[in-house]
């Protein structure tokens, strides 16, 4: 009896531990179908949009605010492109177009944000237009020129600290491309062979922006004598323009690069779960979160500049390494704390590089591009578009070398992608404000993130303020008489050139084979599942 009674039990043992094993294996296997193919709203949003899923949805709720702050690197940003603000503007415009700046942003952001919940897809804000043509190379072109100019950032800032600590080195422009040129392949090794950890990095280094913005603020709160507040709050600096209203909105740009690139999350949408609720939530998170930052930066490195003039003409290249320096008169804690700054520009080369690619691979998975098909094709082990991604950093390289001819065609190159993406987003609110006065709200496909009545009062103070940083960003950095032709801000040119480019290939080629994404939309309920990469999905 008792010898039964144990074989039963033990059959019994064995049997719920096959029943638990079964029931482990099921959810091991439902959370390798999240991570592949998403939840059943993303599913059906891929197959509405007429999309495969290719990519894996790595991506979370933090790891994607951490990859919106950090392609942002607000505080950081707003440190390393201070000079032209304290130029043009002085301490006073830098604090208050700051505030301009994050108040625009969010209109615009917001107004993404609903579209990313419309069409949560890697094409971003060019699936949104009519004119998506136009605005997937402007798109491209934007995103491109912004890879170069952070890693830019991170390379001359390399350059400061040697300066710095060597009185006997000499600045070379080729010195900084170099270090560029490094910053840039360390992206391209990230975003390849690293691809699949670049989630968990992202939320890691989201902690460091967070706690080095304390590391970075403390010294200067205990250690620095203050600028008096009546200087701080109230002197303007009109750079030699004589209208100190002129002067201040040219320093605008400071503010606007630190604020630019939230919506380079929506170009990972197809990696990440849940986008249509995440995308937007981590985009408003995100401009509010770096604008908070940035602005009590501002502040803070106002109050601590001392002798403006001095601090301009640093043989750093850099005033924040300058002031840093000043404040607490060692190199050490000097170096240690350009190196917060020096980290997170890395890594914001890292993210941004990583958005660049998928706009790239997006528009050339929609014939828009030359080697179109060379572009959208995913590696099969590391599940990243590898062509798109080293094509991209080889762009960003070849831009970089021009620095060694001319900085001030480098910097053209800079204002370019601002204005390009202002563009871009231009014509995309544009199109859904147009679709709202026409149709009503039930004109456009029902959004999960929606602004609701506010929708509209929105979208127009979003273009108001990109139609005004659009002029701004074409604008020269200095005034007449000084201005020259080697000073002059050729952006304008080059935008038009690329343009033009742009129409002549679409007529010689891409509009036979390219109709772009509105084509592929389908009503709610209509779809098929395409999330396993079905053969129907192949024809549509």
């Amino acid at each position: 009896m008792a010898a039964a009674a144990l074989s039963e039990i033990k059959m019994g043992s064995a049997a719920e531990r096959r029943t638990f094993e079964m029931i482990d294996d099921e959810d091991e296997q439902a959370r390798q179908d999240l991570v592949k193919y998403g939840n059943e709203n993303d599913k059906r949003d891929m197959a509405r949009m007429g999309k495969i899923q290719e990519m894996r949805r790595n991506f979370k709720s933090l790891t994607v605010l951490g990859f919106c702050a950090i392609v942002m690197c607000s505080w950081e940003s707003l440190l390393s492109t201070a000079s032209l603000a304290l130029t043009n503007g002085g301490s006073a415009g830098l604090i208050y177009t700051w505030l301009i700046a994050w108040a625009g942003f969010n209109a615009v952001y917001a107004s993404m944000a609903e579209m990313a919940s419309v069409a949560p897809t890697t094409g971003g804000q060019y699936h949104w237009a009519i004119l998506s043509y136009v605005v997937g190379w402007l798109g491209v072109l934007g995103w491109q020129t912004l890879v170069t100019s952070i890693a830019f950032q991170a390379g001359t800032e390399i350059q400061g600290l040697l300066a710095l600590n060597y009185d006997g080195y000499v600045f070379e422009r080729w010195h900084g491309t170099m270090f560029v040129v490094a910053i840039i392949l360390f992206a391209l090794f990230f975003n390849t062979l690293l691809a699949s950890r670049l989630n968990l990095v992202e939320g890691a280094i989201l902690v460091v922006h967070i706690f080095g913005f304390f590391c970075m603020l403390v010294p200067l709160w205990v250690l620095s004598p203050r600028t008096p507040s009546s200087i701080v709050w109230t002197e303007f600096h009109d750079g030699g323009w004589n209208n100190t209203g002129l002067a201040t909105l040219i320093g605008l740009i400071t503010s606007v690069l630190p604020l630019l690139g939230a919506d380079a999350s929506v170009h990972m949408a197809e990696e990440v779960q849940d986008a249509a609720q995440t995308l937007p939530k981590s985009m408003m998170w995100s401009i509010n979160l770096n604008g908070l930052m940035g602005w009590l930066t501002a502040i803070t490195f106002c109050y601590c500049i001392g002798d403006l003039e001095q601090v301009l003409k640093t043989k750093t290249g850099y005033p924040f390494i300058q002031v840093l320096f000043n404040v607490t008169e060692s190199y050490q804690a000097t170096n240690f704390l350009t190196s917060v700054v020096l980290l997170m520009n890395t890594f914001s080369c890292v993210t941004i590089m990583a958005g660049a690619s998928r706009q790239m691979f997006a528009f050339g998975r929609d014939k828009g591009l030359p080697c179109s098909g060379w572009l959208s094709q995913v590696h099969p082990r590391l599940g990243v578009p590898v062509n798109a991604v080293v094509l991209s950093a080889v762009i960003s390289t070849l831009l970089s070398l021009i620095n060694i001819g001319s900085t001030v065609a480098f910097n053209s190159l800079v204002s370019l992608g601002s204005g390009t993406l202002m563009i871009s987003y231009i014509v995309c609110i544009g199109c859904f404000a147009w679709r709202r006065c026409q149709g009503g709200p039930e004109a456009l496909p029902p959004a999960k993130w929606s602004l609701g009545a506010w929708a509209l009062p929105v979208n127009v103070i979003a273009i108001c303020y990109l139609l005004l940083v659009f002029i701004i960003a074409f604008f020269p950095s200095v005034p007449l008489p000084a201005l020259r032709a080697q000073s002059m801000n050729w952006s304008s040119v080059i935008l038009t050139m690329v343009v033009v480019w742009a129409m002549a290939y679409y007529f010689i080629w891409s509009r036979h084979v390219y109709q772009g994404p509105v084509k592929f939309v389908q009503k709610l309920g209509d779809a098929p599942d395409l999330s396993r990469g079905s053969q129907q999905s192949r024809t549509l």
